[in-house]
């Protein structure tokens, strides 16, 4: 008997032949080498647009045009590695988000997703007439079925036209988290009740304007089993990060990496982050300092995100970041999904995508009947 097959992901114009979307990890995890093997696999590749500049070693450069210069080369490479579709994702609390929206779209990068916040605007000067004509989609991440329904009808008014997709990150996810604390751990925030209930709010919208909104299904999805599991749940497709992370293309130093292969599972915590929110972190040296109440002194050469006050805040978390991808882990830490501890060993991408399809075709449907 032949082996069931992935299914495919169909988003607008772009026709994928697996469900799988490679989550943006910034500052500097997901860039155009990581992409560009997703992408060539047959997933959605997507470079992380956070903080750009820092990974640039050219002095007296402002950060935002480095930013976007860095941006347009990521892009551009990513393109020259692959024919597949390259995805970015950016963060709406950037202080740059427009700037990178509109770099995005210049560069006719197949899809944006944009979360950290609710996307309820697209640059200045920008007319429905032009958005609805880009070639680019858009998907917003969200958390919730009403945050959903509010951004479909702010883009249906404003811009006549809705999200070609919506992503629902749920609390098991990487990174910063769209809970609030005491939401992580309970049950009625957890991504198997936010999937139905996002399909259910974006179905009448569907019908409205006869298109179809993909729901995709993101934050702790780990094997082929989960990603069935979700497919069955109403979603299309799944959003990955951390198995991605350990991968040889990932463009992490091989430090970061390890520090996933190396982690057990009481090292991975919910962390505060310095920009107000709650984040997943593999617990170093670097937390442990920052949770005793030790401060990391810095100089804030640009106000990167909206809500950050450098003026209080114990340490620069782009820095932090940044000192993680290039490996220097005791100036930083990990962001990581929750199930970074059963990472065992670094693989490539192509293996990775096999061993997704295998897990998947050996999972049993939840409806198959049982002789």
């Amino acid at each position: 008997m032949q082996a069931e097959k992935l299914p495919g992901l169909k988003i607008g114009k772009l026709n994928l032949p697996t469900p799988i979307v490679q989550g943006g990890m910034g500052v500097g995890i997901s860039l155009s080498g990581l992409a560009s093997a997703v992408a060539n696999q047959g997933g959605i590749g997507v470079i992380s647009s956070v903080a750009l500049g820092l990974l640039t070693d050219e002095k007296g450069k402002k950060y935002r045009d480095a930013n976007l210069e860095r941006l347009r080369y990521e892009i551009r490479t990513a393109r020259k590695k692959s024919n597949g579709v390259i995805g970015l994702n950016i963060m709406v609390a950037m202080t740059d988000f427009e700037d990178l929206l509109r770099t995005a779209i210049e560069e006719e990068v197949d899809i944006v997703f944009m979360g950290a916040g609710l996307p309820l605007r697209f640059p200045e000067g920008y007319t429905p007439e032009m958005i609805q004509a880009y070639k680019t989609h858009f998907a917003p991440i969200v958390s919730s079925g009403r945050a959903a329904e509010l951004i479909i009808k702010q883009w249906a008014k404003k811009f006549g036209r809705i999200p070609d997709a919506i992503v629902v990150e749920g609390p098991k996810a990487g990174g910063h988290l769209g809970f609030k604390k005491e939401q992580i751990f309970d049950p009625a925030f957890q991504l198997e009740n936010l999937i139905p209930e996002v399909v259910a709010a974006v179905a009448p919208f569907e019908e409205r304007y006869a298109q179809k909104i993909p729901v995709i299904a993101a934050g702790g999805i780990y094997t082929g089993a989960d990603m069935r599991k979700f497919l069955e749940l109403g979603a299309s497709g799944i959003q990955m990060g951390t198995r991605f992370v350990a991968t040889h293309e990932c463009d992490a130093s091989e430090k970061f990496k390890q520090a996933y292969v190396n982690c057990k599972e009481e090292d991975i915590a919910i962390i505060q982050s310095p920009v107000g929110l709650p984040g997943r972190a593999i617990r170093n040296s670097f937390v442990k300092e920052v949770e005793a109440g030790e401060q990391k002194p810095f100089t804030c050469s640009w106000k990167c995100l909206k809500t950050c006050d450098y003026r209080t805040t114990p340490y620069c978390i782009a820095d932090a970041l940044n000192n993680a991808q290039k490996g220097q882990l005791l100036k930083g830490f990990t962001f990581a999904g929750s199930n970074a501890y059963r990472v065992d060993k670094i693989i490539s991408v192509q293996e990775l995508f096999e061993s997704l399809a295998e897990e998947y075709a050996a999972s049993v449907p939840a409806n198959s009947a049982v002789a």
